[in-house]
């Protein structure tokens, strides 16, 4: 009752605060003569009127109402529905007002793009409502929902539902409405609550009101903010169709994927996204190769929650000026997982302990790597190494693409154009590189009898997704001559197979890596042969919205057959089930950490792959879409993720590549490759130029590598992300909500780099907080915060910022990570306005198999204030690095040179420091790594 209470004064607050704000303030083109009633029941306040989209205006004329729809085509619409607030009631294509009105719907043309004419009345003939009331559960809540009518969108409803709410943990819950009567396909991912009863002491509240339909909601406690409010009345829930809306508390929502959004922060202008895993180019709108239903909202007072729908069907959401969500799915359940936050960081972190943590990369896979489909030849292959030493460029990984292999047979390699490619692997490991190769999800069935194992061991195992008989294997057409099969990774004798198939080939390429691609799965005709049989698996009374309005589009046919299901619900699970396989496989075959890179993804892929973001092309704009994609996939708790530096697909230019070689020196997966057909692009072949200026870029990239590594450690164990936007640190900033074209590294390192043509300069936002420059030590002026300010980008140079009460570990950088890791370490300290920082350091062998888990590392924590640098050796499990030592540490933001340096009680030597004009103090040392690192600047007195 009295948080009841607390509600009930907070609105009258904002209330009060609306009519003081605005009342004498009455913008609007509808003349009193026109205005149209949009709360004609008694109780009318600014507020209440606001919330439902309309407009506030006061008059003394009489009969007037001061709330009003605020557009003539709202008033001229026979509901009461503002166009802000339609739901669509007639989603696929060919609406009409016959058949929107047969649906008991309302028809009403509008200029407003994307706004649906067919909507939902406001107590519309659809939705369920409460039988009885909400059942207490050892976990939660349980409640029975009834349909309202007999009146059905697309057939075969199902009444009763069930709706079970469960409180996780104190800051996760989560509600799914199924069918008590019948078992419908749920996505195997498991999220148990953190113990057998409900969490007591939560940071949420529902409530349930059962008027004509019940409504749910969710709040947050502290605040009474709304996150979740869905007025069940146009619930849906039928044998192939699934619809629920709600509203948001805010326009600031990000996530959903994998599309290419044209920003990070979402339109809310009835933009429809579908989601169905699609070997598909980036391209705006339409659904790519992976699927994340999961979305996080910044609440107008900061704070943040996310939300996850579990559901793995063909699906799409609309993102509706409201604001508003609707959800709509063509089978399974709809379940979902709130997360409270309340900071954006702390939604990740809650998300990634539901999900599955961020597997922890081994640390050459953060060296730059490089890759090209078709070199053609090892001499090619072998020319371009040669050039990529030749002008000492860093680089650590080389990629064999699908041409390494003969005829494009798995598990097989070119012994006539790529003869020696096995001693040519042993000697580029020798000189400290790593090679991975590209492995496809289809096997080929028409080789000779008798010389194909991995297709004769699977027939022998029967691994195959199977036609809708359950029995005979489906066939397609991929890269391999001839037909293929598909092996069905949901059955765990498939993995049997692929390890020992994985594990052979270690014998005969000695990869460190795989890669896996086309795992959505693609397939060059639509459906298998002979192609689909026409029935409602197969053509759904519903297609979300997705390329080709076609489930079988360049895929297998809905009906086929695999271990967990048809095809129909475990599509979009093809290549989730194939990432741990090839994750476990791939470290049984070499014994270390794996490497695994997947192109399509799901929900908890992040556990056990990284990802690329596909076939992007060579335009400028793609650098763009790609700083967006990283963003959202660290979301979606996959970290270890990149573009294609320079573009895939079309041709380069030398500005493009130069600009994306120095973007793409800081994705967290850095790796240069391009299409079949398309000039080489790596970048040694443009020159000595561009190789210097790639090669300075790349060698701070080196240089911060033990800070990237450290990050990838607090997300494996912690779950944060890695690379994150200014608004995860800034949030109160509403300016951070839109910004997209700088980034950050964890907490403390921005990056602002050059995304148009012949741009010598980049406008940079700095919010407000101590700001270095990466370069120099300058400080940024306080003038710039909060402001956009332009900043020089010439050619040769990337704008890298630094904050401000941070500590960030160094490494003196090489062409390899396995040089560089024999190497010096440093610290950046950035100090804040209270003269402070902190940081920390993560270190271990790099690559050895569960080293946190078995607590075979180094952590160090560092903090600096009133002068003084101490270190705290936390855990001091890696002994190897006994023979390691710091040798260097800047300090920025020194107020004044100090008289005399104490280093672990000795006076540090003159001629091994250096203090500059603008705060910049530079100290040479020799101390052990595996000792505390105690520093104190002293001044007379």
């Amino acid at each position: 009752m009295e948080r009841i209470k607390r509600l009930h004064v907070f609105v009258v607050m904002l209330a009060v605060l609306f009519q003081s704000a605005g009342s004498n303030i009455c913008s609007t083109t509808i003349s009193e003569d026109l205005r149209r009633d949009c709360h004609p029941e008694p109780g009318a306040t600014e507020a209440a009127c606001r919330s439902r989209g309309c407009r506030w205006c006061e008059t003394s004329s009489l009969n007037v109402p001061f709330c009003f729809y605020d557009s003539t085509e709202d008033a001229a619409c026979p509901s009461d529905v503002p166009i802000q607030k339609r739901i669509d009631c007639h989603p696929q294509p060919g609406a009409s007002k016959e058949k929107c009105e047969a649906k008991g719907c309302i028809w009403c043309s509008t200029k407003v793009p994307n706004a649906p004419w067919c909507y939902f009345p406001a107590n519309d003939p659809y939705g369920y409502f409460a039988t009885e009331k909400p059942q207490k559960t050892s976990k939660g809540w349980r409640v029975m929902l009834t349909k309202l009518d007999t009146m059905s969108l697309f057939g075969n409803d199902i009444s009763p539902v069930a709706m079970d709410v469960e409180f996780q943990t104190n800051d996760r819950l989560r509600f799914k409405i199924y069918d008590p009567n019948s078992e419908r396909f749920e996505v195997p991912l498991k999220i148990q609550s953190s113990s057998a009863v409900a969490a007591a002491d939560t940071s949420y509240d529902i409530e349930f009101i059962n008027h004509s339909s019940l409504q749910f909601k969710i709040l947050r406690k502290s605040s009474g903010t709304v996150l979740w409010d869905t007025s069940l009345g146009d619930l849906i829930f039928s044998k192939q169709y699934l619809q629920i809306s709600t509203t948001v508390p805010s326009t600031s929502v990000y996530g959903f994927g994998e599309h290419e959004h044209l920003s990070f922060k979402h339109y809310m202008n009835f933009v429809t996204y579908g989601m169905f895993t699609r070997d598909q180019s980036p391209t705006p709108f339409a659904n790519l190769y992976g699927v994340h239903p999961f979305y996080i909202c910044i609440e107008n007072d900061s704070n943040a929650h996310g939300v996850l729908f579990l559901n793995s069907n063909a699906q799409d959401v609309t993102l509706s000026p409201n604001p508003a969500l609707t959800f709509r799915t063509i089978g399974g359940i709809l379940d979902f997982f709130v997360f409270l936050g309340p900071t954006p960081e702390n939604v990740i972190q809650q998300y990634t302990e539901a999900i599955g943590r961020p597997h922890l990369p081994a640390y050459w896979s953060l060296g730059f790597q490089l890759s090209r489909w078709n070199y053609g030849s090892i001499d090619v292959l072998k020319k371009t190494v040669a050039r990529m030493q030749q002008y000492d460029i860093p680089y650590d990984v080389q990629h064999g693409d699908i041409d390494y292999m003969e005829r494009n047979l798995d598990f097989t390699y070119d012994k006539e154009n790529y003869s020696g490619l096995p001693e040519y692997i042993q000697q580029l490991k020798k000189d400290g590189m790593h090679y991975v190769i590209i492995l496809d999800p289809f096997i080929s069935k028409d080789e000779a009898p008798g010389t194909y194992r991995p297709y004769e061991l699977g027939e022998e195992m029967g691994i195959w997704v199977n036609n809708s008989d359950g029995i005979t294997p489906a066939v397609g057409k991929a890269w391999p001559p001839g037909d293929s099969v598909f092996p069905d990774y949901t059955n765990p004798k498939t993995a049997d197979w692929w390890t020992q198939l994985c594990v052979e080939f270690k014998n005969v390429l000695d990869y460190d890596g795989l890669w896996i691609d086309m795992n959505e799965p693609a397939n060059f005709g639509n459906g298998q042969q002979p192609g689909c049989t026409p029935n409602d698996i197969n053509n759904p009374p519903y297609v979300p919205r997705i390329t080709s309005n076609s489930l079988a589009w360049k895929t297998l046919c809905p009906d086929s057959k695999t271990y967990l299901g048809s095809h129909y619900n475990t599509h979009s699970l093809f290549g989730w089930s194939q990432t741990a396989p090839t994750f476990y496989a791939t470290q049984k075959a070499t014994g270390k950490r794996a490497f695994v890179l997947s192109r399509s993804t799901f929900v908890g892929s992040g556990k056990y792959a990284g990802h690329w973001l596909g076939d992007n092309f060579s335009r400028w704009k793609d650098m763009h879409m790609s700083i967006i994609g990283m963003l959202e996939f660290n979301l979606f708790g996959i970290p270890y993720i990149g573009a294609d530096i320079c573009g895939f697909n079309l041709d380069t230019t030398y500005e493009l590549c130069l600009r994306w070689m120095q973007l793409g020196s800081f994705y967290p997966f850095s790796r240069n490759h391009n299409a079949k057909g398309n000039k080489e692009q790596d970048p040694a072949v443009f020159g000595a130029e561009f190789a210097a200026i790639s090669r300075s870029t790349l060698l701070i990239r080196y240089t911060l590598l033990p800070y990237l590594y450290t990050l990838f450690f607090d997300s494996h164990v912690h779950g944060n992300t890695v690379v994150r936007g200014l608004m995860h640190e800034f949030t109160s900033d509403l300016q951070t909500h839109g910004i997209d074209k700088a980034f950050l590294w964890g907490p403390a390192f921005m990056i602002a780099p050059v995304l148009q043509e012949g741009a010598r300069a980049v406008d940079v936002y700095f919010p407000e907080a101590s700001w270095f420059d990466y370069y120099t030590g300058d400080k940024v002026p306080t003038a710039w915060h909060k402001k956009y300010v332009s900043v020089d980008a010439p050619l040769d140079k990337i704008p890298l910022f630094l904050r401000g009460g941070y500590i960030l570990p160094t490494q003196t950088p090489a062409t390899t990570t396995t040089m560089s890791r024999l190497n010096p370490f440093g610290l950046i300290i950035a100090l804040n306005e209270e003269g402070k920082a902190s940081g920390m350091l993560f270190w271990d062998d790099g690559d050895s198999i569960d080293s946190v888990e078995n607590e075979n590392y180094f952590l160090a924590k560092y903090t600096f204030s009133e002068g003084q640098l101490r270190t705290t050796i936390v855990k001091n499990g890696y002994r190897a690095d006994d023979s390691l030592t710091y040798n260097k540490l800047q300090i920025l933001g020194v107020t004044s040179k100090p008289n005399t340096i104490v280093l672990n009680g000795k006076v540090i030597c003159n001629e091994n420091l250096q203090y500059q004009a603008n705060g910049k103090l530079t100290l040479q040392i020799s101390a052990p790594l595996s000792q505390e690192l105690n520093i104190i600047l002293q001044y007379n007195i």
